[in-house]
């Protein structure tokens, strides 16, 4: 089950982009926004990294750090960053502990297939770490207008 509002988030330890290890202690004292997505440069992931990084100044202005997670690897994360000019860090989570961990790693179903993947959602935290909203029906093209409501 996905973590819920009120939910401390959990202890991890992963790399962005770069390589630089980001650790949930690093997140303390910041108001932060985790989203989780499928897969890099897939139609709808690219529409929610634009439209974050198209209001990022919004974002900034509110006081937010924005990270997205999925479980692409860091020279995955490098390419989508660059050839959208994100202005945030991607968060590699290549072996879905992140994705456990939030209770967003689940069971899904394309053309009668299942398989395991990510459920888009993102958690908004406060300074303490605690979750204060979890969006679960991500609109792709508007995100941040469901992130500032």
């Amino acid at each position: 089950m996905a973590l819920q509002t009120g939910d401390q988030v959990p202890a991890f330890s992963t790399t962005n982009q770069l390589g630089e290890t980001v650790t949930a202690q690093d997140l303390l004292g910041k108001k932060v926004v985790l989203y989780f997505y499928p897969k890099d440069s897939t139609p709808g992931c690219t529409a929610q990294a634009c439209d974050l990084r198209d209001h990022y100044d919004v974002l900034l202005a509110q006081g937010y750090t924005v990270l997205g997670i999925s479980p692409d690897s860091e020279k995955s994360h490098q390419k989508f960053k660059a050839k959208f000019d994100l202005p945030f860090d991607l968060l590699a989570d290549v072996d879905h502990t992140l994705a456990e961990a939030f209770g967003v790693w689940v069971e899904k179903s394309m053309y009668g297939k299942t398989y395991m993947g990510i459920a888009r959602t993102t958690f908004i935290c406060d300074e303490a770490g605690k979750v204060v909203e979890v969006i679960s029906k991500v609109d792709t093209k508007a995100h941040t207008a469901q992130i500032l409501k």
